[in-house]
C-alpha cells in the first residue's frame, strides 16, 4: 500500500503510531506542565491572574493560527519537512520558557511554543493516515490520540513532583520536558518514512486539489461542524470542571484534580473500543450516531445529578463516549472523505475549526457564569451544540469501506 518498508518484522505503521503517540504525550505534557507552577510564576514576576491566563491564551492562539498554513505547506513540500522543525522548535522553546527572566520573555516563549506545536496535527494525521491500513485506521488514530491523556498526567505529575516534592525551581519541569521532546522530533525524522507523492502516467506528480474544494465537500463540512461542537463541551470541562466541582458541588480542592482527570483516563479504553468497532463496521456514521446522544445525556447529567456519586458516573460516561473517544472516528472520517494528496490540509483545517473551541468555550462559559451565577448554563450550551452536530451527521453519506 505504501513504500514504507518493515524493520525487523515490525510493520512500519506500528513504528509510526508509536512515535506519534509519544509526540502527543510530550505536546500535552508541555501544555500542562505550566499549570501546577503558576503560583510560583505569580510570586517571582508579580503577575496578575489575567496575565497568568494570557500565558495559556497566547499559546492556543498561535497553535490554532498555524493549523491551516502548516497543513497546506505539508501537502506542498512534504509533511515531515513541516512537522519535524516545528516539533523541535517547540521542544527548544519549552526550555526557553524555563530560562525566561521577564514576563515578556515568558509570553514570547509561549507564543513560539504554540506555533511550533501548531505544525504537528495536520502533517501528523496526514502521515499516519497514509501508512495505517484502512481496516485499522480508526484504531491506529485512537492509539495515537491516547497520548494526549498520558501527556496531561505526565505534565501535571512531573511538574508537581519536581517543584513541590523535590524542591526544584519552577524552571526545572520545563528543562525536563524539553530534552525528550527534541529527541522525539529527531526520532520522527529518522524512523518515519513519508510516502512519495502520487504520479500520473507521465511520471509527473499529481497536483493536490484546491483548498476551496475542501469547503465544497459535504462530508468534510459536516465532520468539521461535529468536531467544533464536540470540542466545545470538552474545553468547558477541561477549563471549568474543577472550579464547578469546588464552588457549586462543594468538593474539596484537593479532590477536584483527581475527579476531573477521570474523563481523560476513561477515554482511553473508550477510544480503543469504539474505534475498533468503527473499523470492523467499515463505516463511521453508526458509531457517531450512538456516541453523541450518550455524550449529550452525560453532559446534562453532570448538572442534573443531585449527589456526587451520580456526577462521577456522568463524568465517566462522558469520558467513555465524549470528545477523546469520538475524535479517532472523526479523524478516520476525514481520511475517508478526501484524497491522500490533501490529507495534511484537510486535517489542519479540521483541527483549526475544532481548536477554535479552546478559545471560545472558556470565555463563553465564564460569561455565562457571570450572567446566570452558575456554570450549569455552559453544560446546557455544550449539550445543545452536540445536538446540532448530531443533526448535521444525519446528512452524512458514506459508503462501506
Amino acid at each position: 500500500m505504501t513504500e514504507v518498508t518493515q524493520r525487523k518484522g515490525i510493520p512500519a505503521w506500528w513504528v509510526t503510531v508509536f512515535l506519534f503517540w509519544l509526540g502527543w504525550i510530550f505536546m500535552y505534557a508541555d501544555r500542562t506542565v505550566l499549570n501546577p507552577v503558576m503560583g510560583e510564576l505569580e510570586k517571582e514576576f508579580g503577575l496578575t491572574g489575567t496575565q497568568l491566563g494570557i500565558l495559556n491564551s497566547v499559546f492556543y492562539f498561535s497553535y490554532a493560527l498555524l493549523q491551516v498554513p502548516a497543513g497546506i505547506l505539508g501537502d506542498k513540500i512534504g509533511k515531515k519537512k513541516v512537522l519535524v522543525p516545528g516539533f523541535i522548535l517547540f521542544g527548544v522553546f519549552t526550555a526557553v520558557t524555563g530560562w525566561a527572566k521577564s514576563w515578556y520573555t515568558l509570553l514570547f516563549a509561549r507564543v513560539v511554543t504554540g506555533a511550533g506545536e501548531g505544525t504537528y496535527y495536520g502533517p501528523q494525521y496526514g502521515l499516519s493516515s497514509e501508512q495505517i491500513p484502512k481496516k485499522f485506521r480508526s484504531l491506529g488514530s485512537a492509539i495515537i490520540n491516547s497520548g494526549m491523556a498520558f501527556g496531561i498526567a505526565l505534565g501535571l505529575m512531573t511538574s508537581s513532583w519536581l517543584v513541590y516534592d523535590q524542591g526544584h525551581s519552577w524552571r526545572m519541569p520545563f528543562y525536563a520536558m524539553a530534552v525528550p521532546s527534541v529527541l522525539v522530533g529527531l526520532a520522527i525524522w529518522l524512523f518515519i518514512k513519508e510516502k512519495k507523492r502520487t504520479t500520473d502516467e507521465t511520471g509527473q506528480a499529481v497536483k493536490k486539489g484546491k483548498f476551496s474544494d475542501l469547503l465544497k465537500n459535504r462530508n468534510l463540512i459536516i465532520t468539521y461542524i461535529m468536531v467544533f461542537c464536540s470540542l466545545f463541551g470538552f474545553f468547558v470541562i477541561l477549563t471549568w470542571l474543577p472550579y464547578y466541582l469546588q464552588s457549586e458541588r462543594g468538593i474539596a480542592g484537593s479532590e477536584t484534580g483527581f475527579i476531573s482527570s477521570l474523563v481523560a483516563w476513561i477515554s482511553i479504553p473508550g477510544a480503543l473500543l469504539f474505534s475498533s468497532l468503527s473499523d470492523k463496521l467499515g463505516k463511521r456514521k453508526p458509531l457517531i450516531m450512538f456516541l453523541v446522544p450518550v455524550a449529550i445525556i452525560s453532559m446534562l447529567s453532570i448538572v442534573w445529578m443531585p449527589g456526587m456519586t451520580g456526577v462521577i458516573v456522568a463524568l465517566c460516561v462522558y469520558g467513555l463516549v465524549g470528545k477523546l473517544a469520538l475524535d479517532p472516528v472523526l479523524v478516520a472520517l476525514v481520511a475517508d472523505s478526501v484524497d491522500e494528496n490533501n490529507y495534511s490540509t484537510a486535517f489542519g483545517l479540521f483541527n483549526f475549526i475544532g481548536m477554535s473551541s479552546s478559545i471560545l468555550a472558556p470565555i463563553i462559559a465564564g460569561a455565562a457564569r457571570d450572567i446566570t451565577g452558575s456554570l450549569a448554563s455552559s453544560f446546557y450550551v455544550s449539550a445543545v451544540l452536540l445536538a446540532v452536530g448530531l443533526i448535521g451527521m444525519l446528512f452524512l453519506k458514506e459508503k462501506r469501506s
